[in-house]
């Protein structure tokens, strides 16, 4: 048996379905149900949610370990008395990576998007492929696609928190971003940037290394960069036409997806040089990027009607808030934009607390959530009653997630947005339903 601490993640996840479809017993527990936990278990996967020894299978051969998993823990601490063998989440992907070709997209923002474009064109193109996601990608409703031992590749959304991209072996690399983010972990920007690069020159010499022009990448990989200027693949000549984003690039033109934003633009650019590279013809990347559905809480548009528009959207860094906010501008540029954010860790909000309120302040309203801490211990003077008095928007409130759902219903908003990735994820059904009657 397999046991997964920590299993409700959405990568651990992922792992926990891939090995029960391949024939092991897998069990495995969180601290919270949620949706995703409900799925595994529908799928006959055991889960419980105390963190107590005495209720861990007996039979277990080694153990999958999250990083979101705190030293403390209990059961952590037995199994490790037991001396079972523990491996971290990252170790087990970076075994896969080197079974099979991998494609690994990192980025301290869009590597979702663009991991779930991939593998869509990929699929489109009727490709071989396993996949992992960090989000449910919509045209599958999964988190991950399992394939077999004859995959021609297996697409991999790369994490950089705890270094765990370190531990892949990438045949073909995307990074799409690098900003300052996990600081707590990697101490300063100048050592974050350093682990992309060492994690770029894992590529495969006979491979390819995809990035952003714009980013501080240095590699003597065959490289491909890309953005909007002064890049070896530009798009340009965006617009929206029909509820479709349409933009050309050097070689193609008139390229239609369901996605917005320049951001989104961009991520579709990485996932084309790849695709391309592989050799898929451009009628199934077309195909595929036409037919994307996008993924969950990635400006995923929950209601449209004649009242109101909601969106819930993952963004939680400045620049991620930044471009959800611009693209919601965009599409929706007649509209009063409300925007509920749930701060995500004590360290990230002090790190980046003007960043966060300059973001912010592009929405005509905001309601803050208090912090959710994740793995931390409160921080003296940080709090969300300190960002809400630099955020400078015509109208701002502090709201208890009690009360959220009064608030958005006094405020009848004809534009909203939900923004964060702490638990903010679990008013997204009742904030639908409240919107779409």
């Amino acid at each position: 048996m397999l046991y997964f601490l920590g299993i409700g993640g959405i990568g651990m996840s992922a792992l926990a379905r891939y090995f029960k479809a391949k024939g092991y017993e897998v069990a495995g527990y969180d601290r919270t149900p949620s949706p995703l936990t409900h799925r595994l278990e529908d799928e006959g996967i055991s889960i419980h949610y105390v963190d107590d020894p005495s209720l861990i299978p007996e039979n277990i051969e080694f153990v999958v370990l999250t990083p979101a998993i705190p030293s403390n823990s209990l059961e952590l601490n037995y199994l490790r008395d037991k001396n079972i063998k523990i491996v971290k989440r990252a170790e087990v992907l970076g075994m896969l990576s080197r079974q099979h070709k991998a494609l690994a997209i990192a980025g301290t923002h869009g590597k979702t998007t663009t991991t779930a474009l991939v593998t869509h064109i990929l699929m489109t193109a009727n490709t071989k492929v396993s996949a992992f996601i960090g989000g449910i990608a919509r045209n599958i409703d999964s988190n991950v696609v399992i394939g077999n031992d004859n995959d021609d590749y297996v697409v991999m959304e790369a994490d950089e928190f705890d270094h765990s991209f370190l531990q892949l072996s990438p045949y073909v690399s995307i990074v799409t971003s690098i900003d300052a983010d996990h600081l707590d972990i990697y101490g300063d920007y100048q050592h974050l940037r350093a682990s992309f690069n060492e994690f770029v020159n894992k590529t495969a010499d006979d491979g390819l290394v995809i990035y952003h022009a714009d980013l501080p990448i240095k590699t003597d990989k065959k490289h491909v960069t890309y953005g909007l200027a002064n890049a070896d693949v530009v798009a340009e000549n965006i617009k929206i036409v029909d509820g479709m984003t349409v933009f050309d690039t050097n070689e193609m033109k008139d390229i239609m997806m369901p996605l917005y934003g320049l951001h989104n633009v961009q991520n579709a650019l990485a996932a084309i040089i790849m695709c391309s590279y592989l050799g898929v013809n451009e009628e199934d990347i077309r195909k595929g990027l036409a037919t994307f559905k996008g993924v969950q809480r990635r400006f995923d548009i929950r209601v449209r009607n004649t009242k109101h528009i909601y969106v819930d959207d993952y963004a939680h860094h400045p620049e991620e808030i930044k471009a959800a906010l611009m693209a919601a501008r965009n599409v929706f540029a007649d509209k009063e934009l409300t925007v509920v954010f749930q701060p995500h860790l004590f360290t990230r909000t002090r790190d980046f607390m003007d960043g966060f309120a300059e973001s912010l302040s592009l929405a005509d309203r905001v309601i803050l959530l208090d912090i959710y801490p994740a793995r931390e211990l409160p921080i003296e003077g940080v709090t969300s009653a300190a960002l809400l008095k630099k955020i400078t928007s015509k109208e701002k409130v502090l709201s208890s997630k009690e009360e959220l759902l009064n608030t958005i219903k006094r405020i009848d908003p004809e534009l909203i947005m939900t923004v964060g990735a702490g638990d903010i994820d679990r008013f997204v059904p009742q904030i639908e339903k409240l919107l779409g009657e």
